[in-house]
């Protein structure tokens, strides 16, 4: 009968078929019969080499062996070296309606990488139990790995049920006990079809030593497969990372052109659009193309650029998306799994840099839920770092709020890397999201005011003695705006009216406080750092009663909070100088760029006077 099938495969594979291809991954563990299958589907579908059957099955006759199915794989991995394109982790095989790729040996780390950074992408799983053995913890192990790929077709194979004579009951008991356990990882399988691939029963056709088996064969559950296509991510909710901002200035022409390419979705002109993580609103009012007249609208795929409305204040990075479709998630903390690289692990209370699309944001490692060794695909207990070559499912925070969707919606932008010292070292797909106000930051000033040592004054008696209260005042807005100037005038003002103040530079903060000049320039990049010390330094010298001044270039809304977190006055005065990048603080007070220093300093001093006195 398989000579019968495989030929009926072959000559229909010689027809007109469709190029659709699909990934397919196939896991299971070695003595439960994977590499079996994957050698029946080569063979059942005429997918192998003319006389490459013919000649594994010689081979084991001359050396008096028993012939099996899995002999198929080893022989075409020696051929590898003559073109046959199969290797360790990929084969291939064809039906009538489209060419699979099937990925073999999940535990192998190139497989895991690239699933996990995204450079691969198993569209289904197919998962082999062993009817006799029953689930296993490998059978667990691998459940656990297909949930946390995020691949949402999965069917499984209990194989060797000849062993088992065929008995329904013991079907049923595996299909309960084993869609109870992917039930706990939010995986729905979509089949259970009972096999025996040694003899080849329901692989290519129904069996008649199942008749209780209403399902389908196989190689009809493969071709029952969906296969995502383009106009399915014309579908997803809208998602335009933004990549570079231009700006255009010839003859009049004052557009500035949002640049990026289109991941998700589609828009058109005049659609409400929100920017994030800001928060800024605006409609589109054209889509820019280079030599093309469509603009009207753009869908996913598709590089183009956009002119709004508004001219708002956008930074690369953040993520365009429709106002009345749903919003990605926007938080600090997510958990995830993430596939590591480094050569150093990754571990906590240590910086490294997100990349997100075209966003790159400063991370921590919060917390390890779980560790697989990727080889072994192995859980380690109470691990608290993720070593390399290792799969973990970690709680990570960035410093600021960032925004994405989780990878089990959309794909695209629910993938990050993670970098460590210029290299990419690990790869990761969002889980969920934390909308939590506990942050780090917030957790240090926590710890800090739980083990703060007062003196024997008390900030009352201080602000009695000084007759003004401490009051934390940060100039920002861009550079070479005048910031300095005015704070410098301000803090002399301060003391000719007997208030007790102090103005510290923003590159003065970190002299003394770092090894050399190059630690200085270098901490100009991670700002995470920067508003670390700023916040601690306001609390001390407000403690001190002071009234406290620094400038801070291009703060926005969550440095602004985090500051605030750190410092122990309840309302941070914020002076903003020229154009700001706020969504939703209003400056206490707002001066034009560059203004005369000593009237600008008196409409600071007249609006501050109110809330020190």
């Amino acid at each position: 009968m398989m000579a019968v099938v495989s030929r009926h495969y072959a000559e229909r594979g010689t027809c007109k078929m469709s190029v659709e291809t699909m990934n397919v991954v196939i896991v299971g563990h070695v003595d439960h019969g994977k590499s079996t299958v994957i050698g029946r589907l080569l063979a059942d579908t005429g997918s192998l080499p003319d006389g490459k059957l013919e000649q594994v099955k010689a081979t084991c006759a001359k050396n008096a062996k028993p012939f099996e199915y899995a002999f198929l794989l080893d022989a075409l991995k020696d051929e590898q070296a003559q073109g046959i394109t199969i290797d360790s982790a990929r084969c291939f095989f064809h039906t009538p309606k489209r060419h699979y790729i099937v990925i073999d040996a999940p535990g192998h780390i190139e497989f895991l990488k690239n699933m996990v950074t995204g450079a691969a992408n198993a569209e289904a799983a197919a998962i082999v139990i062993d009817s006799k053995e029953g689930v296993q913890e490998n059978s667990r192990r691998h459940g656990y790995l297909v949930s946390m790929l995020g691949i949402k077709q999965v069917f499984v194979l209990v194989n060797k049920m000849d062993l088992v004579d065929y008995d329904e009951k013991v079907f049923d008991s595996i299909v309960k006990e084993y869609s109870d356990f992917l039930a706990e990882l939010n995986v729905k399988p979509i089949n259970f079809v009972p096999i025996s691939a040694f003899n080849g029963e329901n692989i290519a056709t129904k069996s008649e030593k199942t008749p209780w088996y209403k399902g389908l064969s196989v190689i009809d559950q493969f071709d029952a497969l969906q296969k995502e296509s383009l106009s399915d991510k014309h579908e997803l909710p809208f998602r335009f990372p933004v990549q570079d901002v231009y700006k255009f200035t010839e003859e009049g022409d004052d557009r500035r052109i949002f640049a990026g390419t289109v991941s998700t979705g589609t828009v058109s002109k005049g659609d409400k659009v929100v920017f994030l993580p800001s928060g800024k609103r605006t409609a589109i009012r054209s889509v820019e193309r280079f030599n093309a007249t469509d603009n009207q609208s753009a869908a996913s795929g598709e590089s183009v650029g956009f002119t709004i409305d508004l001219q708002l204040y956008i930074k690369p990075g953040e993520l365009m998306v429709r106002e009345d479709q749903v919003q990605p998630h926007t938080c600090q903390r997510f958990r995830a799994n993430i596939f590591w690289m480094g050569h150093a692990p990754l571990i906590k209370n240590k910086t490294y840099k997100l990349k997100v699309l075209t966003k790159q944001i400063i991370v921590k490692l919060v917390d390890v839920v779980n560790v697989i060794d990727a080889s072994e695909i192995n859980s380690v207990q109470n691990k608290q770092q993720v070593d390399r070559h290792d799969v973990g499912e970690c709680i990570f925070e960035t410093t600021k709020p960032i925004s994405f969707d989780l990878a089990a919606d959309i794909p695209d932008t629910g993938r990050f890397v993670v970098v460590d010292n210029y290299e990419i070292s690990g790869g990761g797909i969002v889980l969920e999201a934390y909308d939590t106000d506990e942050t780090l930051i917030k957790e240090q000033a926590d710890s800090r005011n739980q083990s703060w040592v007062d003196g024997l004054v008390s900030s009352q008696e201080r602000s009695k003695n000084y007759q003004h209260k401490p009051q934390f005042v940060i100039f920002t807005g861009e550079l070479l705006v005048g910031k300095r100037a005015i704070a410098m005038e301000l803090e002399k003002l301060l003391l000719e009216n007997n208030i007790k103040s102090y103005y510290l530079s923003s590159y003065n903060l970190n002299l003394g406080l770092d090894n050399d000049i190059q630690d200085n320039l270098k901490l100009e990049d991670d700002r995470s750092e920067h508003v670390r010390r700023l916040g601690e330094l306001g609390n001390i010298m407000t403690k001190a009663g002071l009234v406290f001044l620094t400038s801070f270039t291009d703060a926005d809304d969550y440095e602004l909070k985090d500051i605030e977190k750190l410092s122990s006055v309840e309302d941070i005065f914020i002076v903003n100088v020229g154009g700001n990048n706020f969504s939703d603080i209003s400056p206490d007070v707002q001066l034009a760029a560059n203004p005369d220093e000593h009237s600008a300093a008196k409409t600071i001093f007249e609006k501050l006077l109110p809330k020190i006195k």
